[in-house]
C-alpha cells in the first residue's frame, strides 16, 4: 500500500482539523521551494480561496476549477475557487464560502469549515487565505460560464503522494520563480494552487 493510502485511512474529519489546527511541522525541510513573498513597499490585495474536501464514498477528493481563457486574472489556469475580499465579507471565511457559491453554484450549507492554511502571496499582486472546507455529498453544483470552464476532482491520495509533486525554477521577468507542480490526467495544476495543496500535504503529513 502506498505511504499516501495508508495516511488517507487515519485522516478523518476531526483527525484533519486537528493537524491543521497544529499548523506547518517546526522542524526545517531543506527540500520545499521557496516561496514568493510580496516585497515591503507593496501593498497586496486581499483575497480567498476555498479548499473544499469532498467526502466521497471511494476516498477524499479536492474540488477545483479551471479558469476561463478570457478572465483578466489567471486566466485558463486551474485553482480554487475564490477571489478578492468585498467590503461586506466579514471575514475571509465568508469570502471564501461566496466566492465559491458564485463560481460553482456549491451551497455553503454542504460546507463545513475546518481551518485555514498560511496566507499566499502571489505575484499578481494577492495575498490569499486558503480555507479548508469539508464537503459532504450530495450536492450540486453550477458553474458560472464566465469565470468557470470547467469543475473537476482529483483523488486527494494522488496529490498527497509527494512523488506526483514536480519541482520547478524558472527566471520571470528577471527574477527566479519556484513552483510546483502536479499533472492529472491531462490537467496541469501549478503555482500558487500546487503550492497549497503542498502546503496541505506537509500539514496532513505530520
Amino acid at each position: 500500500m502506498p505511504a499516501s493510502d495508508a495516511r488517507l485511512k487515519v485522516l478523518t474529519r476531526a483527525e484533519i482539523q486537528r493537524r491543521i489546527a497544529l499548523g506547518l511541522p517546526p522542524d526545517s525541510d531543506e527540500s520545499v521551494l521557496p516561496r514568493y513573498r510580496h516585497p515591503p513597499e507593496r501593498m497586496p490585495t486581499p483575497a480567498a480561496v476555498l479548499v473544499p474536501l469532498v467526502n466521497r464514498p471511494d476516498g477524499l477528493t479536492l474540488l477545483l476549477t479551471q479558469r476561463t481563457a478570457h478572465l483578466h486574472d489567471h486566466a485558463g489556469q486551474i485553482s480554487f475557487p475564490g477571489g478578492r475580499v468585498d467590503d461586506e465579507d466579514d471575514t475571509r471565511i465568508h469570502t471564501a464560502l461566496r466566492e465559491a457559491e458564485e463560481e460553482t453554484g456549491l451551497h455553503r450549507r454542504h460546507v463545513e469549515i475546518i481551518g485555514q492554511l498560511p496566507e499566499w502571496d502571489i505575484q499578481t499582486g494577492f495575498r490569499v487565505t486558503p480555507v479548508v472546507g469539508w464537503v459532504e455529498p450530495p450536492f450540486e453544483l453550477a458553474p458560472d460560464p464566465f469565470e468557470v470552464a470547467e469543475v473537476f476532482e482529483v483523488p486527494l491520495g494522488f496529490l498527497l503522494n509527494p512523488e506526483n509533486h514536480r519541482r520547478h525554477s524558472d527566471v520571470i521577468d528577471g527574477r527566479q520563480r519556484h513552483y510546483y507542480s502536479m499533472p492529472w490526467e491531462g490537467r496541469y495544476i501549478w503555482g500558487a494552487t500546487a503550492g497549497m495543496i503542498h502546503t496541505l500535504y506537509r500539514i496532513l503529513n505530520r
